[in-house]
């Protein structure tokens, strides 16, 4: 199998919602005989869109998304909240109104009891530009849910929006495992550089050439449940994820932490 080839114990589902029972099953039985941990089925698409019919086909690709992390055996279905923007991942002055984090309560309720998953959880990404994009505000979705299927996703890049965040985001992803280390069942791995353009101007990039604090990540990570995983995402070839994942295991032996 290449993830263990390649020396990694997870990867993302390789098959959407469209694939049969027979390929879903063959998929789960082939993670759990190879020891491999399925981390997450994506269902990224916009399900507060303000247009209802993108609207209504975001709800319905989260579900179809949601049944087939269940039976696949992933830790987690995935998405983002969404935007009330034209762009499904981007801005919109009332992105973080009360009415929107009302509509992400209602709408995440939606998906679980629709599916009511028995293995597998639905989490939304920590993100910029909506709810959730802190621990507080995390932790706020998770009261006014009330679902224990809900649970939660971490992407520490998402939320250092801010020159104050980005010098002290190893006090931010201490916070975060603080308060919510007990519902993370997934997390992304990239990194993050601050330049010298006006005004503020963040850039996603390679872990290890950011400010990412990946030792404080690190070892807040392996508090968690051993199998809990760190997805490397967002880069364009084999040598860059290579090199991403010899970073992030130089710094795991340096602290002493067993990935």
């Amino acid at each position: 199998m290449a993830v263990k080839k390649a020396g990694f114990r997870a990867a993302v589902s390789p098959i959407g919602s469209d694939a049969d029972e027979v390929l879903v099953q063959a998929y789960r039985e082939s993670a759990i005989s190879n020891d491999i941990v399925i981390s997450e089925v994506g269902a990224w698409s916009n399900p507060i869109s303000p247009d209802s019919v993108v609207r209504q086909a975001a709800l319905e690709h989260c579900i179809r998304q949601l049944r087939l992390a269940d039976e696949i055996g992933a830790r987690c279905c995935v998405n983002i909240a969404g935007s009330l923007g034209e762009q499904w991942d981007g801005q919109h002055p009332d992105n973080f109104s009360d009415g929107t984090f009302d509509l992400i309560v209602d709408t995440v309720r939606d998906i679980i009891d629709t599916v009511k998953p028995r293995e597998t959880f639905f989490a939304l990404e920590t993100m910029p530009w909506v709810f959730p994009d802190s621990a507080d505000s995390y932790l706020a979705l998770i009261k006014a849910i009330d679902r224990k299927a809900f649970a939660v996703h971490l992407d520490p890049v998402n939320m250092i929006s801010s020159p104050r965040v980005y010098y002290r985001n190893g006090e931010m992803i201490r916070e975060f495992f603080a308060k919510l280390g007990p519902y993370i069942k997934n997390c992304h791995a990239k990194d993050i550089r601050l330049s010298g353009k006006l005004t503020v101007h963040l850039d996603e990039v390679l872990p290890g050439t950011g400010a990412l604090d990946y030792e404080m990540f690190l070892r807040e990570l392996d508090k968690l449940d051993p199998d809990t995983p760190l997805m490397i995402e967002h880069l364009s070839s084999e040598e860059e994820y290579a090199a991403a994942a010899a970073y992030i295991r130089g710094v795991a032996v340096d602290i002493g932490v067993k990935l």
